[in-house]
């Protein structure tokens, strides 16, 4: 296989697309940047020479003119200071707004095996490597350009007094401006690196001290996450002092290229004045500007410190992304349910599994050689004691999961068990699914959850106000708020893990029904996922998970109708009455 072109290998190549940046509004926050930068320089060079002209004791009229200069530089650096912070902030805040999107999009598309990740983890890479990655325009791209045109000016401007003066001032700007960022580029590397693995990592332990607090302080484990915690926050906070200290070396190169070119030209402008060639308010400009150049150049190490920290979130960022990302896959985000009815008319297969392992990464898979073909309209239960995998099959089969061995093809929306409730309204809950979904569509689909009681008990009805996570509503509240925006939902294909949980038998049983309703009548095709036996008569098929071998690996023991499996497989039917999945076979 031909190697692949450096573009396509560097991560913020094949990230950078994804921010949407108009360059017209880059080239306005770079010359917005080299008017600040110029205004700086000429403040520098007027003053000079207005203190040297005014040591002569000329006409007051005399000093008029740069007197003005003095005051419109000083203001205009100011005012387009100003300016080019509003520019560049808004193609930074633009850019990650958009990545953002750009990221959700693709993820809900299928990209890596994101629910492998820590939360925290995961927060961490949406939150900080997205800023990260968009701190790229203001802290590194105008930067570099503005140093580039405005040391070029500086360097023009001190040759047309003294062009010796200019080659020692360009000397300088390249000793400062080449060497402390390669500096502070190579001493950062192992910096990043760490500091971001450790800001994950503190996210992460402060996600599930925050969510899970009263578990852990049940089972007496508080005090181990804590100081978990505390070491995390150790680590990132060594990681940063090593910045600091890099930050420093860099301070250092600067403020001595910056005194280098200083004497240097003085020690070239005054033979030059001894000699008449150089005036001596001419002089003051050439040794005193500098002074005000090396401005240009000061951001430099920032700027190359922040394009590795830039290109390592890229990095953390691909790993949840589709290996298509940058060469501009179009493969819509979602489909409409009306092509379920196109299917069933041709036969058309909206999700097969064929011999799939299903497992996380880097531990052995926990279900075996699962074979499975949903086509419109299709009702499939996945029955076995907790813990046999059925939730992990299920993740596999949404492509949230790769799979260890086999093949999927298709994929459909995962509903999670513990799925999240927004702090928002009822409405904008459902929206999550829809953002059309209609105050009708809302109402129909609470109640085909079992929810229309509820709703009319509710205050504001669709506009009530939810508590964030959902601590005001009940367990059983939440399944069936959740299955109703899975009803909502666009595709095609539901996998949809406990509904019955924590609801009563007869309210479990209408929950499966509706589900399967709801397959047969818009086209769609559903995956339940229970520990209940008794509901899943409505399927169409069941398959039977049960543990295979000395392993733990699970696979699929028995399948067919709920009906056959009761009278065919010894102790189904038993436990289907009873409602005791731990007594279900272990082998076919």
């Amino acid at each position: 296989m031909p190697e692949r072109p450096w573009s396509a290998r560097d991560p913020l190549r094949r990230v950078l697309p994804l921010l949407e940046i108009r360059w017209t509004r880059v080239a306005r926050a770079v010359g917005l940047g080299v008017l600040t930068l110029t205004c700086a320089i000429g403040l520098a060079a007027a003053a000079a020479w207005l203190i040297a002209r005014a040591s002569q004791m000329p006409p007051v009229l005399t000093l008029s003119i740069a007197t003005v200069g003095v005051r419109a530089f000083g203001t205009g650096r100011a005012f387009f200071r100003y300016l080019e912070r509003l520019a560049s902030h808004d193609v930074a805040l633009r850019g990650m707004a958009a990545l953002r999107a750009n990221l959700y999009d693709r993820l809900a598309r299928g990209g890596a095996d994101v629910v492998a990740l820590r939360r925290g983890d995961l927060l961490a890479r949406v939150g900080r490597d997205v800023d990260d990655v968009g701190d790229l325009v203001v802290r590194a791209l105008v930067p570099g350009a503005v140093a580039v045109v405005t040391g070029a000016a500086a360097v023009a401007l001190v040759g047309v007094f003294l062009p010796a003066a200019a080659l020692v001032l360009l000397a300088c700007l390249l000793l400062t401006g080449v060497l402390s960022p390669w500096l502070a580029s190579r001493a950062s590397a192992a910096v990043e690196v760490r500091g971001a693995a450790a800001r994950g990592e503190v996210s992460a332990r402060t996600l599930e001290l925050v969510e899970d607090g009263q578990q852990l302080r049940v089972a007496g484990r508080v005090a181990d996450r804590l100081d978990g915690l505390r070491g995390a926050d150790d680590r990132l906070a060594a990681a940063t002092a090593d910045g600091a200290r890099v930050s420093g070396v860099a301070a250092a190169v600067e403020a001595g290229a910056q005194t280098l070119a200083v004497l240097g030209c003085l020690l070239v402008g005054i033979p030059a004045a001894l000699a008449g060639d150089l005036a001596a308010t001419e002089l003051a400009v050439v040794v005193l500007t500098p002074l005000a150049v090396f401005e240009v150049t000061s951001a430099l190490p920032g700027a190359a410190v922040q394009l590795r920290r830039s290109r390592a979130a890229a990095r953390r960022l691909l790993d949840l992304l589709p290996d298509d990302v940058g060469a501009g896959s179009t493969q819509p985000l979602a489909v409409d349910p009306d092509e379920g009815r196109a299917d069933a008319a041709t036969g058309g297969v909206l999700l097969a599994l064929d011999g799939v392992d299903a497992g996380w990464p880097g531990h052995p898979p926990v279900v075996h050689g699962v074979g499975l073909t949903l086509r419109p309209g299709s009702v499939v239960a996945l029955a076995g004691p907790s813990g046999v995998g059925k939730t992990t099959l299920l993740l596999t089969a949404a492509g949230l999961l790769a799979p260890q061995a086999g093949r999927v093809e298709g994929g459909g929306l995962f509903v999670a068990e513990d799925g999240h409730v927004f702090g928002t309204t009822v409405l904008e809950n459902l929206r999550v699914a829809r953002a059309d979904v209609t105050a009708d569509e809302a109402t129909t689909a609470l109640a085909a959850a079992g929810l229309g009681t509820w709703l009319a008990g509710l205050p504001d009805g669709l506009g009530t106000v939810l508590g964030a996570g959902g601590t005001d509503v009940s367990g059983g509240e939440r399944r069936r708020l959740l299955v109703a925006r899975a009803l909502l939902a666009p595709h095609r294909v539901l996998l949809v893990d406990e509904p019955a949980e924590h609801l009563d038998a007869a309210t479990a049983d209408a929950l499966v029904t509706t589900l399967a309703e709801a397959a047969r009548s818009t086209g769609r095709a559903v995956v339940v996922a229970s520990h209940r036996l008794r509901p899943l008569a409505t399927a169409d098929e069941v398959l039977l998970l049960g543990a295979a071998g000395t392993g733990g690996t699970a696979r699929v023991v028995a399948r067919g109708r709920h009906a056959d499996l009761v009278r065919d497989v010894p102790g189904y039917g038993w436990a289907a009455a009873q409602e005791d999945t731990a007594t279900l076979p272990a082998t076919g």
